[in-house]
């Protein structure tokens, strides 16, 4: 159960970490793994879903559908930050949007869905917005951690038995996927509640549940459809989050990337365009944490030539954790 302190103990971990690696994983099954009742799964997640913000997400990966991500950075005075913010979160192609430090920052994780879209954000209405005192925006050409790796995998709660147990199919599909309205619209459900039943998704739909049964799984094997699983980062003790924009010899982004991703304190790292070529997502316990993973892990990695740190004041919108 979530403690007195807030923090989570070890089962409610183990809960998130099965979810995180198959959001639709039956509790019956997720019980069975644990060694547990399925009553006690199913109190475990009504508790965290109330107290921590538990949801699960049935997200798209955009790259496999042939979209870009990008993240873009406003520079804006401080009474205008939280107006923007709030506009930025409502729009739907946003995934991420916080106030960064100072409050006169926001950074917003966006995925567009055409090149229209992207210019119509980008080159008309940033450009319009009032007191923006500048913007970048930066398209992420490679991801080396995020999406459906999450922050949860690194937490080592479940035995690596018990993640194969647990894991799904793995994705078969390659190259870029297509996906029709139907698609679309059962998309838009699950995102709305990853573990919505059939007989929900036939409401929402319009369609039979072999019809989407047949769809969920074609989405699921060609890796257009992950579950993601969206929590408050402080009930696992993580108080400090920041972003970083590191500056990268060309010839070492790749080693950089792939040593990010294996940083338990890592949520999110991919390569990107701009001065900085990785951004980077991460969370710690406190400051002293963070300091000690700027001085020590990050600052043993050959090739960083700069280094810039933002901390995260407030989540406006996060539809999981990490940006994209």
């Amino acid at each position: 159960m979530i403690k007195e302190t807030g923090l989570m103990d070890q089962l409610d971990r183990q809960l998130l970490q099965a979810l995180q690696l198959d959001g639709r994983t039956p509790f019956s099954r997720i019980a069975t793994v644990l060694g547990v009742s399925d009553q006690t799964v199913a109190r475990r997640f009504r508790r965290l879903r109330t107290e921590a913000g538990l949801r699960v997400l049935g997200v798209a990966d955009e790259s496999r559908l042939g979209r870009s991500n990008w993240i873009v950075r406003l520079q804006c005075t401080p009474d205008t930050a939280e107006g923007l913010a709030g506009a930025l979160a409502r729009r739907p192609d946003t995934s991420y949007v916080a106030l960064i430090s100072g409050g006169s920052e926001v950074t917003c994780a966006m995925k567009p869905r055409s090149r229209a879209d992207r210019d119509e954000l980008l080159l008309n209405r940033l450009r319009r917005t009032p007191r923006l005192a500048g913007f970048s925006a930066h398209c992420l050409l490679h991801r080396f951690y995020g999406g459906r790796l999450g922050r949860l995998a690194k937490t080592g709660a479940l035995t690596p038995e018990q993640q194969a147990a647990l894991r799904p199919a793995p994705v078969t599909g390659t190259g870029t996927a297509t996906v029709d309205d139907l698609d679309e619209a059962l998309l838009g459900a699950l995102f709305r509640d990853g573990r919505a039943t059939l007989a929900e998704l036939q409401a929402a739909t319009g369609q039979s549940e072999d019809v989407l049964r047949h769809r969920l799984d074609r989405l699921r094997t060609n890796g257009v459809l992950y579950f993601a699983v969206q929590y408050a980062p402080e009930h696992l003790g993580h108080d400090v989050d920041a972003m970083l924009w590191l500056t990268v010899t060309p010839s070492a982004l790749s080693t950089v990337g792939h040593a990010l991703a294996a940083h338990p304190e890592v949520e999110f790292a991919a390569a990107s365009t701009g001065p900085a070529n990785i951004v980077a997502s991460v969370s710690c316990r406190d400051t002293e944490h963070l300091y000690r993973y700027l001085s020590d892990d990050l600052g043993a990695l050959s090739g960083i030539q700069s280094a810039e740190t933002t901390l995260t004041l407030r989540r406006i919108k996060q539809l999981a954790l990490g940006i994209a």
